[in-house]
């Protein structure tokens, strides 16, 4: 009998639920902020702050230090030119690994346009204007905001995109990616998660985003957009 390709495949294995760790405001924030310049394109100036970022670890839990600091310890020893190639087959060329959080809910579908405006909407409803060449639903951006912001805005943005943040991180995981420990330390930070969003989260994990591709665009008209911070200048 002639080998056939198989016509069923194992269920892919959901990611383990990581329980979160109970942090004060402050030190969530050193958290978020550190993570949003890890998540960052690495180009000269993200090597240079590595030591910053290091020395912004300490007094962090172990499973958000130790992990963060051999993500640096990695980068370091890859150099520039690799580290840079990682991160474009990790992040420009997988759907699951999108950095962008509206992607995961809307995909490339009609709906984004709104997805991208209503972040807009939240960073001024909080009193920042946001000054930058990414979309605004860029993570690193979300979790600067985070970092920044006493808002409670701030903290619902996150939340309302929790789900998409656990598909990073499984998909990351899957790969082994040392992205990974960075999006764990994130996922450690946040509260437990709900039963609607773990719904959420399961589903995407098996169907993916939106799959509707459309055109870009409806992106000329959003409002102008920038960071809300200058990155960089604090871990």
């Amino acid at each position: 009998m002639s080998a056939l390709l198989p016509r069923v495949t194992p269920r892919r294995a959901l990611p383990v639920e990581l329980e979160s760790l109970d942090l004060d405001p402050a030190r969530r924030a050193r958290v978020h902020m550190i993570a949003s310049l890890l998540l960052d394109y690495p180009d000269e100036a993200w090597f240079a702050r590595l030591a910053r970022v290091r020395g912004g670890l300490d007094g962090l839990p172990a499973p958000i230090a130790e992990p963060l600091a051999q993500f640096a310890d990695a980068a370091t020893e890859a150099g520039l030119t690799e580290w840079q190639r990682r991160y474009v087959l990790t992040f420009d060329l997988k759907r699951k690994c999108s950095l962008y959080l509206s992607y995961y809910a809307t995909g490339d579908t009609r709906k984004r346009g709104t997805a991208l405006v209503t972040f807009l909407e939240a960073y001024r409803a909080a009193g920042w204007e946001f000054d930058a060449q990414e979309l605004p639903d860029y993570l690193p951006v979300a979790l600067e905001f985070s970092a920044l912001s006493d808002s409670p805005i701030a903290e619902a943005l996150i939340a309302s995109h929790r789900d998409g943040i656990e598909v990073l991180r499984a998909a990351l995981e899957s790969m082994d990616s040392p992205w990974a420990a960075v999006v764990r330390a994130v996922t450690l930070s946040l509260p437990p998660i709900d039963d609607e969003t773990r719904e959420r989260f399961v589903r995407l994990i098996t169907e993916g985003p939106p799959a509707e591709t459309v055109g870009l665009s409806f992106l000329g008209s959003l409002p102008p957009f920038q960071p809300v911070s200058q990155r960089g200048e604090q871990p």
